[in-house]
């Protein structure tokens, strides 16, 4: 067995809803984030794996922008490549098409499954219900992009995964301005390089992730007043950002605004008075 090939499974998608586009991918391999996972706001995503050449991915979404569809990019990537046969790759292209090709000659069990706005492929697993599995639990996933690959991804583990084990995950999701302060295109992309279960540290992360960057939910708007505002001063308390309990509420404000900044919760910072309920709840915790 070739040791350049890349055991894995992963899934391309597109959410027209929301204008996303996306990879997860998990592999036996040292960071498969860095290898496998594609994808550019507006134009598609491509995963290249098994004898992974990674030039289909920079190449892929180049033939996206241009126009082509999914089948085309991988027409034109497998044709003239003389390792083709030993090649995997999804695509999805702007419209939310999707094509899968598997060479004939990958490691067993080897294949793709293609549905509506995904691929799904794997190569060197358990079994087939690997793939077959991941596309239908995409299928049937509520929530955001990143939330339905997860979904998949933890499925696909489930039914088999890599024969070899497991090493490495990632998950990268674009969206047109989604990124931080809507300074760029990458709303997700998180990587755990090397761990026991990669899957389950790659959704430690994600909801972290989840946690510091999502927007407060109007139920998760909690007033600091009675039994609240005693819980934040003891936190904060406890945690160094004031040294006594006895505050006016300006001077409650700022400790809580220090602590808000410290920790990363800019983009879950209510006006005066009001608390994100998931700020609160990790302040319990810390």
């Amino acid at each position: 067995m070739k040791s350049t090939i890349i055991a894995t499974f992963s899934i391309a998608a597109h959410d027209p809803d929301t204008g996303e586009w996306g990879v997860a991918v998990q592999s036996k391999f040292l960071g498969v984030g860095a290898v496998v996972p594609w994808a550019k706001a507006g134009v598609g995503a491509v995963a290249t794996q098994a004898f992974a050449n990674p030039a289909y991915g920079p190449d892929g979404l180049s033939l996206l922008e241009e126009g082509f569809s999914a089948e085309g990019v991988v027409e034109k990537l497998t044709t003239g490549d003389p390792q083709k046969e030993e090649r995997q790759v999804g695509v999805i292209d702007a419209q939310g098409r999707a094509a899968s090709f598997t060479g004939k000659e990958c490691y067993d069990w080897a294949g793709g499954k293609v549905g509506k706005h995904y691929a799904a492929q794997g190569n060197i697993l358990v079994n087939e219900a690997t793939v077959t599995d991941m596309g239908e639990a995409f299928e049937k996933a509520q929530g955001s992009l990143a939330d339905r690959l997860m979904t998949a991804i933890k499925a696909a583990q489930q039914a088999g995964g890599d024969s070899r084990g497991k090493q490495s995950a990632a998950i990268l999701v674009v969206k047109d301005q989604a990124g931080y302060g809507g300074l760029s295109d990458v709303a997700v992309d998180l990587r755990v390089d090397d761990h026991p279960d990669p899957i389950e540290e790659l959704d430690r992360i994600y909801q972290l992730q989840k946690l510091y960057f999502g927007e407060t939910e109007p139920e998760d708007v909690l007033e600091v007043k009675g039994y609240v505002k005693g819980g934040v001063l003891n936190h904060l308390n406890r945690l160094g950002y004031i040294s006594t309990q006895e505050l006016s509420d300006e001077e409650l404000y700022e400790a809580l605004t220090t602590y808000l900044h410290t920790e990363n919760f800019e983009a879950r910072e209510l006006e005066h008075g009001k608390i994100d309920a998931k700020v609160y709840e990790f302040m319990k915790h810390q």
